[in-house]
């Protein structure tokens, strides 16, 4: 099963025990976890961000924007590397992006009307041949070629 993103920023968030147990049967071996190096830098970004504001380094509220222009407040950041570096630990096998991959993302864009990170998570997907997707993002769901499933506990975004 490909999980999005969503997964891991939600179980790291403790906002979804749905995302954690299908983690834990990640970890266990009894579903075979696949991500992306897109998926990794996502959650990243968006842990990062999350990092910032629960310290109470940053104000909510253009997140992006205020990380850039204070670079001594990312230098501070270290919960949300450790959360990230966790996630090949926890059976959850990491796909590179390759330029096959990008190129493929473009005619799924075309066709669908997905977000740059969006096409290249479906490609990366499609590429591998994993037709399963566990996301709480309904875009994936006009992707024809997988089949998305959202954690029970989370309204679908």
């Amino acid at each position: 099963m490909f999980l999005d993103s969503g997964v891991f920023i939600y179980h790291f968030t403790g906002l979804s025990e749905s995302c954690t147990r299908l983690l834990l049967r990640c970890e266990a071996g009894q579903l075979k976890g696949v991500a992306s190096v897109t998926v990794l830098a996502e959650v990243a970004h968006r842990l990062m961000m999350a990092e910032a504001v629960s310290l109470g380094l940053i104000s909510p509220g253009n997140l992006a924007r205020k990380l850039g222009e204070n670079p001594q407040i990312v230098r501070k950041l270290k919960l949300y590397q450790e959360q990230v570096d966790r996630i090949p630990l926890m059976g959850v096998r990491i796909l590179p992006l390759e330029v096959r991959t990008w190129l493929d993302s473009a005619a799924l864009r075309s066709r669908y009307g997905l977000l740059t990170n969006d096409s290249l998570i479906a490609a990366s997907a499609i590429r591998e041949g994993v037709t399963r997707m566990a996301s709480a993002d309904r875009d994936f769901a006009r992707v024809k070629e997988l089949r998305v499933s959202a954690p029970l506990d989370l309204a679908a975004s």
